[in-house]
């Protein structure tokens, strides 16, 4: 366990690299994502039983840090990101259960990620004394989980990019909100271009020069790491009980959380088939179903934060698995806007359950699998609260989504983003001359 795990690009044209360089990266070198040069192995025996989903993390991460000038904060780490509930519950519907990922407090799952990345950054030592610029392109939660991850951290701030009039007014509000070190540009754009503009300036070398930039997107390993976490805890505490693996159903749009899943199970781990619900960008299930892999313009939908149409972690997914053993065993289901209105709609009136637009996209998948007769125990990963969706969610359901607490005071406070063009060159200028 003392021996130091390497990480390598998925492009293969820099040399390998510490956990810590890895994270303080955020891109490699040559454009690629950093992985690591081979996925240790973990066991079930490995985790204490009544262990918190803290104390998983820290088991789960250990080989991933041993080595690293992190490894003894590890513990900390998790203690200090991953200090809210995960509930993986029982659903109306029979085999049916779901997996709570919006109890943090931005009422998303990029919160456990980008809290864990926070954690890490501020501990790693910096010689350069500037501000580190921590660069993130949204396309909804993402932006809002890093802001109130980096809010207030001396030495640091946060830029958000997000595509202007493409994410919801609740999302829209939380991204102006924080002030102080965290900045919002509203990017006459796509996520895409948004997600384009941020790898240019990362790649930028003269520009990292004058600017020192990281990454908090789920192209950072320090974002990716700790989303395993939750699939581990989960898939272990199911075993405990019923001797089976976890078979879940993931809704994704840069492939990061279902990315996560299947390298828990490439881990050892007991979590079994992996099903991918993605909106009406089809890159994915096109991909997965024997097409060439043909990245495109993002179509704008109401899940919205999955509106991506290159996503970035296909990198790393085709570094992890060969495609044909992906077209066996990776099924994505494209789901249009209609279908996720009514399935928001039936489930609220058949079952009193409220989901958001992406959760509904994998509510959606499992309602087709029932429909041919699948009685298996199936696990819907939520993403968001569906208060962040208010919009969308209450006309469909009859009856305002109650906010919780920490999303009510995020909206409580005023809002502000800047104009910016979809343009490269454009964020380098601003960089270049916003204050530090």
């Amino acid at each position: 366990m003392s021996e130091a795990l390497r990480y390598v690009s998925t492009r293969g044209g820099c040399p390998a690299v510490g956990l810590s360089a890895a994270i303080a990266a955020g891109l490699a070198p040559d454009g690629g994502l950093y992985v690591p040069q081979t996925m240790p192995r973990r066991d079930i025996a490995d985790f204490d039983p009544a262990g918190t989903l803290a104390d998983t993390a820290a088991t789960l991460l250990a080989p991933f840090f041993a080595g690293d000038p992190l490894a003894d904060a590890l513990p900390g780490i998790c203690a200090e990101a991953l200090d809210f509930p995960v509930p993986h519950r029982t659903l109306p519907a029979d085999g049916a259960h779901v997996l709570e990922l919006f109890h943090g407090p931005t009422a998303a799952f990029k919160d456990i990620g980008a809290r864990f990345l926070a954690a890490c950054l501020v501990r790693l030592p910096r010689a350069d004394t500037r501000p580190l610029t921590i660069l993130v392109a949204t396309s909804g939660d993402t932006g809002a989980a890093v802001g109130a991850a980096f809010h207030g951290r001396p030495g640091v701030r946060v830029v958000i990019l997000y595509p202007d009039g493409k994410v919801s007014p609740r999302q829209a509000h939380q991204l102006g909100c924080f002030g102080d070190n965290v900045t919002a540009l509203r990017v006459a754009g796509r996520f895409d271009d948004c997600q384009r503009m941020v790898k240019a300036a990362l790649n930028d070398a003269l520009l990292q020069a004058a600017v020192p930039l990281s990454s908090a997107n789920s192209i950072s390993l320090g974002r990716l790491l700790p989303q395993m976490s939750y699939y581990a805890h989960a898939a272990l505490g199911w075993w405990r009980k019923r001797e089976q693996p976890l078979d879940l159903i993931v809704p994704t749009g840069n492939l990061g959380n279902a990315l996560a899943a299947l390298w828990v199970r490439a881990l050892g781990l007991p979590v079994g088939r992996v099903r991918l619900a993605c909106n009406a960008n089809a890159t994915l299930p096109e991909f997965l179903a024997g097409a060439d892999y043909r990245p495109r313009e993002a179509v704008a939908t109401i899940a919205n934060a999955m509106d991506v149409g290159a996503p970035s972690n296909v990198e790393r997914l085709r570094w992890t698995f060969d495609d044909a053993t992906l077209r066996r065993g990776l099924p994505a289901t494209s789901v249009a806007d209609a279908a996720i209105r009514d399935t928001i709609a039936r489930h609220a009136r058949e079952h009193g359950e409220v989901f958001c637009p992406h959760t509904a996209t994998a509510m959606q998948v499992l309602d087709t699998l029932r429909a041919a007769d699948d009685r298996d125990d199936w696990t819907v990963v939520a993403t968001a609260h569906p208060a962040k969706f208010e919009s969308v969610v209450e006309p469909l359901v009859g009856h305002p989504v109650a906010v919780p607490p920490a999303l009510a005071a995020m909206l409580a406070r005023p809002s502000r983003a800047d104009a910016l063009v979809a343009d490269d060159g454009a964020l380098k200028a601003w960089l270049e001359s916003a204050p530090r």
